[in-house]
């Protein structure tokens, strides 16, 4: 689908599907408010016969609309006037874009960048239509044996002013970027892991590399990991048919001798739970565990199609955790790449022990600052819901900054205490440290687990238990591409 952006007279798109904003009280977008006029108000007519109410997200499409010489106007609710929010401006732009895929329409033009969102300039409607709009339109069906056709070929935003062309301009350039780096994610994410293996996982890094001059990709196998003593991260591995893998990410568009950002991301390719086995129901969405891998491989590519002059490494420990003979047990203990010895005592706890040995490796890099990015606990689930993601940080001034792009891409993450008194709950009488600390503040104990391994460095968690994934039973499952839009707008934003 080609995407573009130009101020555009709708008595010039009649050919088009004509996209018009209607809010809860009857009032109009300027282009709706003009097309209804020469319509003889047949919007306000349906608005008042109660066939639209405009509540927000809703959508009536309209064919061959007398008097006007459309042949296609799509009416989108946009619920109250000058109170509509920026997530609801997104729902907005999502169920039109669904709407659109209903339907054979090869061509639309969007007037949406009328409606007005308080606080938030034209460009950020812009960016925030280019990747609604991919996303209302994303469907994987790569093992169907019927896809669904895609019809949708052109879509036209109306650039509503003319003198902020420029800003529009790089919003359509980074919503683009975005767009395409969450789909990466999502079709990463959403893959079986008897295909997205850790090796899979290895060889989609390695083809980004190819296809950015930017990237350079390194791969360490097994025994380069235990040369290293990576001990945490292969105990979680040696249960598995499938050999680990620590994947990294170079993109160097900064000055040589800049610090990078690193990003780390779990990649637990299939969680069973080990021998600490997950119940049936609990498994199914477990292909899942390895959405914050596939948010950095996503974040990385929308960085390289920017050209970012920024320096980011990305991170990838991807491991299968199994149950059986030769996986790790409850009680045993592990010493990590730092020389912190962990003692285990559930295996389901897996993710903290990749990325502590990742955390540590980071180290090499002599970093600004770390983020990890993890579906790492179902506390975060119970805590903040679907909507916002966990964010916990050994740095004040870090945690603003991300909170600050969540707001800004409209994906939006939450601060939890790290504060000393939970770190009592992962004590052991054996070892340095447990890999739990109870059902109490599971989020939070998780996040103080990785505290341990990060105290050379400025550092993040970010835990996306709740936000990388839709898992609502069997039939509704779909990755959502978070937090890519956070992550690449946190980055956006250090090179201003």
């Amino acid at each position: 689908m080609n995407l573009s952006l130009k101020a555009t007279s709708p008595q010039k798109q009649q050919k088009t599907c004509i996209m018009l904003g209607v809010y809860e009280d009857g009032l109009l977008t300027p282009t709706a408010k003009e097309i209804d006029k020469q319509g003889h108000g047949f919007i306000r007519k349906l608005f008042h016969q109660g066939i639209i109410q405009g509540t927000t997200g809703e959508t009536l499409p309209l064919f061959h609309v007398a008097n006007t010489g459309f042949e296609h106007i799509l009416l989108i609710g946009c619920g109250k006037h000058s109170s509509l929010s920026p997530t609801g401006f997104r729902k907005i732009m999502v169920g039109a874009a669904k709407a659109l895929s209903t339907t054979k329409t090869q061509a639309a033009t969007c007037y949406l960048t009328e409606v007005d969102v308080p606080n938030q300039p034209l460009s950020w409607k812009v960016r925030q239509i280019v990747e609604a709009c991919v996303d209302g339109l994303y469907c994987f069906d790569l093992f169907k044996t019927e896809k669904k056709p895609v019809h949708l070929k052109d879509f036209i935003i109306h650039l509503a002013d003319n003198k902020q062309q420029k800003a529009c301009d790089e919003a359509l350039a980074q919503g683009l970027a975005i767009a395409s780096g969450s789909s990466l994610t999502k079709n990463l994410a959403n893959l079986p892991s008897n295909i997205c293996t850790p090796t899979f996982m290895a060889e989609q890094a390695k083809d980004l590399g190819k296809t950015y001059s930017s990237l350079k990709v390194t791969v360490l196998e097994e025994k380069e990991m235990q040369k290293l003593g990576m001990g945490a991260l292969l105990a979680v591995s040696q249960g598995s048919a499938e050999d680990a893998k620590l994947i990294c990410l170079e993109y160097n568009g900064g000055p040589k001798k800049e610090a990078p950002v690193v990003l780390v991301g779990k990649g637990i390719t299939f969680d069973t739970g080990g021998n600490s086995l997950k119940t049936p129901d609990s498994m199914v969405g477990m292909k899942y565990d390895m959405c914050g891998a596939a948010s950095v491989l996503g974040t990385i590519k929308a960085i390289c199609d920017l050209e970012l002059p920024i320096n980011v490494v990305g991170i990838i420990p991807a491991v299968e955790n199994m149950p059986g003979g030769t996986a790790y047990k409850p009680e045993d203990i592990l010493t990590s790449l730092s020389g912190l010895t962990i003692e285990v005592i559930s295996t389901d706890a897996e993710g903290r022990l990749i990325l502590c040995d990742a955390l540590t490796y980071a180290e090499r890099f002599k970093p600004a600052v770390v983020i990890d990015i993890a579906t790492l606990t179902g506390a975060v689930v119970i805590a903040l819901g679907t909507h916002a993601t966990g964010l916990l940080s050994n740095d004040e001034s870090l945690t603003q900054d991300l909170l600050k792009a969540g707001l800004e891409s409209n994906d939006r993450a939450w601060p939890l205490p790290l504060w000393d008194e939970y770190q009592e709950q992962i004590k052991s009488p054996f070892a340095d440290i447990a890999n739990t600390g109870g059902r109490g503040a599971g989020t939070i104990t998780a996040a103080c687990f990785l505290s341990r391994f990060t105290k050379k460095f400025s550092w993040a968690h970010l835990d996306v238990a709740g936000t990388a994934a839709i898992m609502g039973g069997t039939s509704e499952r779909l990755a959502t591409g978070r937090p890519v839009p956070l992550l690449t707008q946190f980055l956006i934003d250090r090179t201003k």
